[in-house]
């Protein structure tokens, strides 16, 4: 049974990593935005979100973990996702469809690429604030001042 200290980080823990992840295709998008026949990438946030928490919940529910949660390790999120021996986020990488593909093939749209990797960056440092602020929460109650 899965109890309150299982993970006191919460989604914060869960989302760090993989909103790392969305900031590192979108930044890919930008890099390739003139390489002829280069098709812009999407990483689902939402869908690894899901995938991240469903991976957690079996891995607390119980001794008998799965190929992801075996080991030794010490624990904590990165441990709880299955990333401890290395994310596999390919999955929720997709093609995204051009808005006006180019002559050349590339589906890149700067504009959109630039404010979608804005708001990447916003919602990463709010996931990193949320993180920070669990963290002095759980140093105060230990150290009870």
């Amino acid at each position: 049974m899965a109890g309150p200290f299982d993970n006191p980080f919460g989604l914060s823990a869960l989302s760090l990593p993989l909103r790392e992840q969305r900031l590192k295709v979108l930044s890919s998008n930008l890099a390739n935005a003139d390489t002829p026949g280069y098709q812009a990438q999407e990483f689902d946030f939402q869908r690894a979100l899901k995938g991240a928490e469903d991976h957690q919940r079996s891995v607390s529910a119980g001794p008998s973990r799965g190929p992801l949660g075996m080991g030794g390790g010490g624990g904590g999120a990165a441990d709880a996702m299955g990333l401890a021996d290395g994310p596999d986020f390919r999955r929720y990488v997709t093609t995204r469809q051009a808005l006006q593909p180019s002559l050349d093939g590339n589906t890149v749209n700067t504009e959109t690429e630039n404010a979608a990797f804005g708001r990447a960056v916003l919602e990463y440092r709010a996931s990193l604030t949320f993180f920070e602020s669990r963290v002095r929460g759980l140093m105060t109650a230990i150290t009870g001042q």
